[in-house]
């Protein structure tokens, strides 16, 4: 091996092989190297059991997740390392009017494409694998299902497509989805896709599974060996673990598509998932779709409340849960959120953190004061079945209150007719700000604005900034990040 040169060789479909001198792969690892965000509290770190680094290069077999190819390119070329590749490239000749007229002609879908579909769709063809990324509402569903029968054909005809999502309920909802693009064509969901999810039967002749990650994650290498295609839809919300688990099982499936509508700021997580499936395409972004109207417009009302002195002495440095506990337990805040939600116009959705502690106490206090609007409530407890009929319910209403759960909320409920969302409980993540608001995002008949109350509380003493006040700042620089228009807004309790 020549001294600073790297050549790349295929190994098998998760991994790529990098021939280079020892020094240089020593290198290769430190620049793959990476601190895990909050490695600090988990018990293998504690128990000194683990360093709390992540090291996608494998210095013992020179081997890195095939995704992170484009990096190790970059990390030669910036070294002025010589770099040669043996890996095959395909050309499949794609043009994107050739992949409008494939999807509106050979699929018969009911629905016109529009171009940032079409451009994602392209792009995933062209690169056979990649991470979509594409927020919510921006029709994800259908570009899923445009690949997916494109690679239908492509596969031999003794392997299958496996797509996973991260919830029961996106398993119905993406079955729903295809049966309403197949409804014009002859394409048979039925006979062609094979649904698993607690407890169903994890073995099918069909061509398609759709799975949630819970239920194959645990299953043995020789079972992955039946799929050539696989499609990972929000897969942000993956456990990092049991996705890696699935990802590195599939060592003969060249062909990885990932969606996201969100990927937090970790640079780790980022690139732990594209070097599962492939480096990140910027789709469209949430302030493009509002310009082209294809989702409503958002305004944000950045309230912030603060506190008499003395409530500020009683909760001064408190530790974070602590905060949080006193916060939700406050009766004059929790006073604020019902007279806010009783007197907004529309229907309403609040969003909470914790169920027995905040949820219900809010949703109880609601129910007996807003009596003349329905008033519902959604949380881990709720069934599938219950989830759908209260959807269904709501978007038939006009001023009606949904109290939910973040973690029931965030994805996987498509919910129209939402004109105010309220931010009960504070956050930070990137990516449950972003998917909390995409649940209010969509347009309806009736339906082309969302407001956003996005609710924090001042508890600053003397140089101490509390924790949920330094959380505000965190989503106003998502905000801006996304180009969203907010105003700030200061009330004394």
């Amino acid at each position: 091996m020549e001294h600073d040169s790297i050549h790349i060789k295929p190994y098998d479909d998760v991994y790529v092989k990098i021939d280079c001198e020892r020094g240089v792969a020593k290198e290769l690892s430190d620049f793959f190297t990476f601190k895990v965000p909050n490695h600090q509290y988990t018990p293998a770190f504690k128990n000194k059991a683990w360093d709390g680094q992540i090291r996608l290069y494998n210095l013992y077999k020179q081997t890195i997740y095939k995704g992170l190819y484009e990096y190790v390119i970059k990390f030669a070329e910036d070294r002025k390392y010589k770099v040669t590749s043996s890996l095959p490239k395909e050309d499949t000749g794609f043009t994107k009017e050739s992949i409008k007229s494939f999807i509106e002609e050979h699929l018969n879908v009911p629905y016109s494409p529009y171009n940032h579909q079409i451009d994602a769709i392209h792009y995933a063809i062209e690169k056979d694998r990649c991470l979509l990324l594409s927020p919510t509402g921006s029709g994800k569903s259908l570009i899923i299902y445009s690949l997916m029968r494109y690679y239908i054909d492509k596969i031999a005809s003794d392997k299958k497509i496996l797509i996973i999502v991260p919830t029961t309920g996106l398993v119905s909802q993406m079955m729903s989805d295809f049966k309403d693009y197949s409804k014009k064509s002859k394409w048979n969901v039925g006979k062609n896709c094979h649904a698993i999810f607690s407890g169903q039967d994890k073995t099918t002749d069909k061509k398609i599974v759709v799975s949630t990650w819970q239920s194959i994650h645990n299953m043995n290498e020789k079972y992955f060996d039946q799929y050539e295609a696989v499609f990972g839809d929000e897969c942000h919300l993956f456990k990092a673990k049991s996705l890696t688990k699935i990802m590195t099982k599939l060592k003969n499936c060249p062909y990885r598509i990932g969606t996201t509508g969100t990927l937090d700021d970790s640079q780790t997580h980022k690139l732990v998932i594209e070097g599962l499936f492939g480096r990140v395409f910027k789709v469209t972004t949430t302030k493009e779709l509002m310009e082209d109207n294809l989702l409503s417009e958002l305004k944000i009302d950045c309230i912030t409340l603060s506190y008499s002195d003395e409530e500020i002495q009683e909760i001064k440095r408190a530790k974070y849960i602590e905060e949080i506990k006193w916060l939700i337990s406050n009766e004059k805040r929790n006073s604020f959120i019902k007279n806010l939600v009783k007197n907004v116009e529309g229907n309403t959705l609040v969003l909470f953190n914790y169920v027995k502690e905040h949820g219900i106490p809010l949703h109880e206090s609601v129910l007996k004061e807003c009596k003349d609007k329905p008033v519902f409530m959604i949380h881990g407890g709720t069934s599938v079945d219950q989830r759908e009929e209260i959807r269904k319910v709501v978007d038939k209403q006009k001023n009606a209150i949904l109290i939910a759960s973040y973690g029931t909320c965030s994805t996987g409920i498509n919910i129209k007719n939402i004109n105010n969302i309220v931010f009960a409980s504070p956050s930070r993540s990137v990516v449950r700000v972003l998917q909390s608001i995409g649940r209010g995002l969509r347009t309806s008949k009736t339906k082309n604005q969302v407001k956003l109350y996005d609710i924090s509380d001042d508890l600053r003493y003397l140089k101490y900034v509390n924790h949920t006040y330094k959380h505000l700042h965190e989503r106003i620089k998502i905000y801006n990040r996304e180009r969203f228009n907010y105003s700030r807004i200061s009330i004394k309790l």
